[in-house]
């Protein structure tokens, strides 16, 4: 993630936006509940939204980053046990099958290169009858604008920043060859973002 980005995420605005628009948005009408996980849970706005809002669950958030894991432990620092912070990777999930109730990427796949992969673990950490929920950019449209394919230089921390956009055909191929059910994606604004949800059978 880009320092321009890890600043938005930690900032007072994009926390009460998360509240209070985007998360009932990003939820789909699901209802958290039970073990839930988020995966590149970037400062932990959308994490402790979720704890604030539903107080049975049990929240796990992880992120690649660890600058933004340091700042999503003070963030669900308040909420005590019920929440825990751990760096991750997405493609590899620290984590036994079967683990979550509710799976939740908000906006963070297409910073992944190998989402496909991250997919399959979601899917993978999910209780039979569990669901995956989220939002993000989308190739389709307007969304290969906002973030060009490839790489991606931060001049500011002289690394790379690897980013791909997935397109609704691709992500409905990963998904037709997952164990789910009731899988659905909603393009919006053209193409440039999608929700999407699924089951996992059994």
């Amino acid at each position: 993630m880009s320092r321009s980005a890890q600043l938005f995420c930690r900032s007072a605005p994009w926390r009460l936006v998360a509240g209070r628009v985007v998360l009932p948005w990003a939820l789909q009408g699901a209802k958290p509940q039970g073990d839930v996980l988020e995966i590149g849970c970037g400062s932990g706005a959308m994490a402790a939204e979720v704890l604030r809002r539903h107080p049975d669950v049990r929240m796990t958030a992880t992120d690649y980053d660890e600058s933004m894991v340091v700042a999503a432990r003070a963030r669900l620092s308040p909420f005590g046990g019920r929440a825990v912070v751990r760096q991750a990777d997405a493609t590899a999930l620290p984590f036994e099958d079967a683990s979550f109730d509710l799976v939740l990427s908000f906006v963070m796949l297409h910073h992944v290169v190998r989402w496909e992969a991250a997919v399959g673990e979601l899917v993978r950490v999910l209780r039979p009858g569990g669901r995956v929920v989220g939002y993000d950019l989308f190739g389709d449209g307007g969304g290969r604008i906002l973030h060009r394919p490839g790489h991606a230089h931060d001049h500011d921390h002289d690394h790379t920043n690897e980013v791909r956009l997935m397109r609704r055909a691709e992500l409905q191929t990963a998904l037709a060859d997952l164990p789910v059910e009731e899988a659905v994606i909603r393009p919006i604004l053209g193409g440039t973002v999608a929700r999407f949800r699924a089951r996992k059978a059994g």
